[in-house]
């Protein structure tokens, strides 16, 4: 590792969230090998999914916007690995790459921010609620019909700056990117899982490599944590058989609750007045045939419906 680490670049996009995220990594990567952490550099990569910050992620492509030229840029050796949130990895891998690594999980929950009010019992009708997830707006929708959703885009510090200015009287945000930026205290109340599912892999970080990579694959594998990795391969598993990377408000959370896998999922209608929803609980070492086994548990209560009407095809 001494004669490889000099030269080991993380690719990262440019936001103070996915820069902690990276730094964080690099931190892991320097103690788990000894070697000084500048001995491992960080390259900045813009992406299409940063640029463009004046429409939804759901016109301009989704999530896989903000990786594809950090793809590239492993292609053509400007950086020996990746660094993502999984929950903007795209369900289906494109060829070529792998996820050789993830990372133990921070809080996977998501989290109400706002100046004005303490949590979403508060909000009076009419208050405006920003999310870029159509996720959250379907839950949003379905449990608090009185409240206004709009639209939020941008960066983690952008959203918060659009909700001090009084664009928003609440936002929801992921708990784990405000904890890595030191913004715990902006947090007024983590959702429960009950209120409001996680995404598939939110809080887990990814590593992701050229396939085939033998050397890289076994200088980040001590970043692997078996447990979140089970979990996150069952929601991913879950996600993929419901519409893989297309457009779906899904939630998919996995735990491991007394040596059991338990795995909660739902899909659901933009607008919340349709959902189907379910869980089960099995073998943790059989993750991916969990997270198939409910996305056709969920088919069976009538997600096709949804999934058809949403024009999106697995």
């Amino acid at each position: 590792m001494r004669q490889s680490a000099p030269f080991l670049r993380i690719g990262s996009r440019g936001s103070p969230l996915a820069l902690a995220q990276a730094h964080a990594v690099r931190t892991r990567l320097a103690a788990a090998h000894r070697v000084p952490e500048d001995e491992i550099a960080l390259t900045v990569i813009r992406t299409t999914g940063d640029a463009i910050q004046n429409r939804p992620l759901t016109e301009i492509g989704g999530k896989g916007l903000f990786i594809k030229e950090l793809e590239v840029a492993m292609q053509e050796g400007r950086a020996h690995l990746a660094v993502h949130s999984m929950k903007d990895v795209p369900m289906v891998m494109p060829e070529g790459f792998t996820l050789a690594a993830i990372a133990a999980r921070e809080n996977p929950r998501d989290a109400f921010v706002s100046n004005k009010y303490a949590g979403l019992d508060e909000l009076p009708a009419g208050a405006v609620v920003g999310t870029s997830s159509l996720r959250r707006e379907a839950i949003l929708r379905a449990s608090y019909p009185h409240l206004s959703i709009k639209s939020l885009r941008g960066n983690l510090d952008t959203r918060l700056r659009k909700l001090d200015a009084g664009d928003y009287d609440a936002i929801i945000l992921a708990a784990a990117g405000l904890i890595r930026l030191g913004l715990k205290e902006r947090i007024r109340a983590v959702l429960t899982p009950e209120q409001s599912l996680p995404a598939p892999g939110q809080g887990a970080l990814g590593i992701e490599l050229v396939d085939g990579d033998a050397l890289m694959a076994a200088i980040v594998a001590p970043l692997n944590d078996p447990e979140t990795a089970c979990c996150v391969h069952a929601e991913r598993a879950f996600s993929r058989a419901l519409g893989g990377s297309c457009q779906v408000p899904l939630g998919g959370y996995a735990v491991i609750d007394g040596g059991q896998l338990w795995l909660r999922g739902f899909v659901a209608s933009v607008d919340g007045q349709e959902m189907a929803a379910g869980e089960l609980r099995g073998d943790p070492a059989q993750a991916e045939a969990l997270g198939r086994q409910l996305a056709a548990n969920l088919r069976a209560q009538g997600a096709d419906a949804i999934l058809e009407k949403l024009a999106c095809h697995p």
